[in-house]
């Protein structure tokens, strides 16, 4: 059975995911590392993507070149097309050795507009330095694909563009989890490829037809291992006491804080300065007992907002520190659960036009190959299933016709 409601097909949600990545981005951007109450303090709250970023008074030198505000999407959105043009390529499944292949590739030799920095460059001279590690791993080093994780500084940075990964394994969260990790392995380690895993399986979940947001959740925290398990826990749960309560943004978000701190030390105090050179901390170690903050947070807003997609994604990235990979993981995981009719036709075309990108070009690009991929699987899976039930005795044969 199909959908018959375009904007709830395959096409329409991919599109609805690319959209809550690029909105999310865009709109955290102008306000990154700075805290909740810095952020109160100077915008009130962001709800535009017409924001004036906080660092553009600063001399040019002390941005490193880059302009933000107005729309412009940052490496997490550039990093989730680049892994949709490999799928884009390949049309299959993923591993590390796509990693070490297609994304060193993406990252370090496809010259492509980069929109921060106002120029055509290689995507490398814009990423933060664990982002550059796959280059410095897989090009420089020749590791095994599969080590290229090892060594980097745990964070975020596989979980903010894994998005397409639980896309290819639309409702089969197991799988998408599995892909992800297969893949982003040669990325990251820890609980930051943890939470990649983890990612994936929420997006792959919200395919689900009629499904709802507690469903997505409960697919999380059922693939999540160690402290990714326990902060989503922790989280979802006080957002549901929250969301019954009617408790604020402010309220919500310190409570959020409260409670992720047991998991991510680094709180507040985002920023590296010179000052921290040679500083024993933990914050972005390897750790089972740790978890990265942003997967966790954008769940919880989004189940205290219970589900709606702008107030989710509004509420992630006025909750401070980094704030758009929280607005990226809201909107994705909120744009296929509702689909294309979240997309507003303004902000998009202020997207494309910011951005020099189409990104319901981009997105139906992939969901092309993503409907190969599904075929070939349904194939395999019927092909699998003939096998085996050659090899079942006859009683269980019957059990499973």
């Amino acid at each position: 059975m199909t959908t018959t409601d375009e904007g709830l097909s395959l096409k329409g949600r991919i599109r609805a995911l690319l959209y809550g990545v690029a909105l999310g981005d865009a709109l955290g951007a102008p306000v990154e590392k700075l805290s909740a109450g810095e952020i109160r303090a100077r915008y009130g709250r962001v709800t535009s993507l017409d924001t004036r970023w906080h660092k553009m008074d600063l001399p040019d030198g002390a941005r490193n070149g880059r302009v933000r505000g107005n729309g412009i999407v940052t490496d997490d959105t550039l990093m989730t097309l680049a892994l949709m043009n490999i799928y884009a390529n390949e049309r299959r499944p993923l591993d590390a050795w796509d990693m070490a292949d297609g994304m060193v590739r993406e990252i370090g030799w496809t010259p492509r507009w980069i929109p921060e920095l106002q120029r055509e460059a290689l995507l490398v001279e814009r990423l933060f330095y664990p982002e550059k590690w796959i280059y410095q791993r897989h090009q420089l080093s020749g590791v095994d694909p599969r080590q290229g994780g090892i060594g980097n500084m745990v964070n975020c940075g596989a979980a903010m563009y894994i998005a397409p990964i639980g896309a290819v394994n639309a409702c089969d969260p197991r799988a998408a989890y599995d892909e992800a990790i297969a893949f982003a392995a040669g990325h990251q380690q820890s609980f930051g490829l943890e939470a990649a895993g983890v990612m994936a399986a929420a997006v792959a979940a919200a395919f689900v037809p009629g499904t709802t947001l507690d469903d997505v959740v409960e697919a999380t925290i059922t693939v999540a291992k160690d402290g990714t398990r326990r902060a989503i826990v922790d989280i979802v749960s006080a957002a549901r006491k929250l969301r019954a309560a009617g408790s604020d943004h402010a309220e919500v978000t310190a409570v959020f804080h409260d409670i992720i701190a047991a998991y991510s030390p680094m709180g507040d105090n985002v920023n590296h300065s010179p000052d921290k050179a040679g500083m024993p901390s933990d914050a972005y170690q390897p750790s089972r007992l740790h978890a990265i903050e942003e997967l966790p947070l954008a769940l919880g807003f989004a189940v205290v907002n219970s589900g709606v997609f702008r107030k989710s994604v509004e509420d992630g990235i006025n909750s401070g520190r980094d704030t758009d990979s929280i607005g990226v993981m809201a909107g994705a995981i909120l744009g296929v659960l509702h689909g294309a009719a979240v997309i507003d036709p303004a902000d998009l075309a202020l997207l494309d036009r910011a951005n020099r990108v189409d990104l319901m070009a981009e997105a139906d690009r992939f969901a092309d190959a993503a409907n190969d991929i599904f075929v070939q699987a349904a194939r395999r899976a019927q092909q699998v299933a003939g096998d085996r039930t050659q090899l079942l005795s006859p009683i269980a044969a019957d059990k499973v016709a």
